[in-house]
């Protein structure tokens, strides 16, 4: 850890930090609704989900359009067994992690046993409020 006479944070700096982020917000909402209004356009004026381009003075929009395709695992699974298929399903073994916390505090299984396998994800987040003095 850095030295605290090294470190400086002042009321300004949280001050800056909590009006930025208000701007972030305002400028997000308005971002959100420009990029609706564009969709519009384009879904108007060349077809809902098509590709899409429209140069307005020194600007040019485009529109791309990606897809996804992604199966219900349980439908299919379903389908590909009554269509006895078996070999397209993949049998998964994942560890059943509450019935496994459960028994770690049930002192059914010992702890130590699985520390090497657990991972800890750990993310860090700051808020800064304007108080009311």
């Amino acid at each position: 850890m850095a030295n605290s006479a090294e470190v400086k944070l002042s009321e300004e700096d949280l001050q800056r930090f909590y009006d930025l982020n208000n701007q972030k917000q305002e400028i997000e909402k308005e971002l959100k609704q420009l990029k609706k209004q564009i969709h519009h356009y384009f879904d108007e004026t060349f077809g809902s989900g098509e590709k899409a381009e429209v140069k307005l003075g020194k600007y040019k929009a485009q529109r791309s359009i990606r897809a996804s395709v992604k199966y219900d695992d349980e439908k299919t699974v379903e389908k590909l067994e009554e269509l006895n298929l078996k070999d397209f399903i993949v049998e998964v073994k994942q560890p059943d992690t509450e019935k496994l916390e459960s028994a770690m505090k049930l002192d059914f299984v010992d702890e130590q046993d699985f520390a090497e396998c657990k991972k800890e994800r750990i993310s860090q987040a700051i808020t800064v409020k304007e108080l009311s003095i």
